[in-house]
């Protein structure tokens, strides 16, 4: 099992330099991967909010080796062209350290006339990831699709990583429409419904039961992602906590570090306390 930490691209979690610091911090501390959040507006501390694919930019210029990635970017809302050039890009800039993850994205976070109806953005996410996968190809592509078209063209260079960029998709449990479309790809983020206690985080029986049906349609090598916190001064108890997360199928954890304002000191130090090993 891999660990991440999960940091937000917003003024909660201080300025650019900060994030900087944290990534610069987590590489030391053994981390293997960083995830953004991926927000035009955030939906807090007045939307200050700062683009995920600059920033990632930064940090693959002043880390090493962990892995990069946003967990995840509301493809519909963006065009899937321009991603793909971003992210073809950003696998260069960081020596194939790359992650993607796409959803439909979070409803408080639409502005600027999005399509909003769920339908029709679960088709415009389909149809884009078959562009960022055709265009990452570097084969000469065209597409006709209901939403996107695309005349032949070749992008070069192809990313770093072959035959793609890694492909997570995130997505509400228990639906089923988000794990047959993780199915198709790479990996699954999975987020559950909210119920009466409101948002929690998932329990083992829960994860094995994810990754059994997405065994059942995905044959071969495939990331269930899931996280949450763990203490970082109770090494023992946090392995603990692990080992179930680990027997349950789990190839990623990604560590909640998203500090209120005031409190970045305290997510630095809990990313120096290292990974839940």
């Amino acid at each position: 099992m891999q660990y991440g930490i999960v940091l937000p691209i917003s003024g909660i979690g201080g300025s650019v330099d900060r994030l900087i610091e944290y990534a610069q911090a987590a590489e030391e501390a053994g981390w293997d991967g960083i995830f953004l959040e991926d927000y035009l507006v955030y939906w807090r501390d007045e939307g200050v909010t700062y683009d995920p694919w600059l920033t990632l930019a930064a940090l693959a210029m002043r880390t090493k080796r962990i892995r990069l990635g946003i967990t995840v970017t509301a493809l519909p809302s963006r065009l899937p062209w321009q991603v793909a050039r971003e992210a073809i890009t950003l696998d260069h800039l960081s020596h194939g350290r790359v992650i993607l993850g796409f959803g439909l994205g979070d409803p408080q976070d639409m502005h600027f006339g999005e399509v909003e109806k769920a339908k029709e953005r679960a088709e415009m996410l389909d149809e884009g990831l078959e562009i960022l996968n055709g265009l990452m190809s570097g084969q000469p592509f065209h597409y006709e699709g209901k939403h996107y078209q695309v005349k032949e063209v070749t992008f070069v260079p192809k990313p770093v990583q072959q035959p793609r960029i890694p492909i997570w998709i995130g997505g509400m449990w228990p639906r089923k429409a988000p794990m047959r479309r993780a199915a198709r790809w790479d990996g699954f983020v999975p987020a559950k419904l909210p119920d009466e206690n409101g948002y929690t985080e998932f329990q083992p029986s829960e994860l094995r039961e994810i990754k059994k049906m997405l065994e059942q349609e995905h044959k071969g090598p495939f990331d269930l992602v899931t996280g949450g916190t763990t203490p970082g001064d109770d090494r023992a108890k946090a392995r603990e906590l692990m080992e179930p997360m680990r027997e349950a199928g789990v190839t990623w954890w990604c560590e909640f570090v998203l500090p209120e304002p005031g409190q970045e000191e305290e997510a630095l130090t809990r990313i120096k306390q290292g990974a839940p090993r």
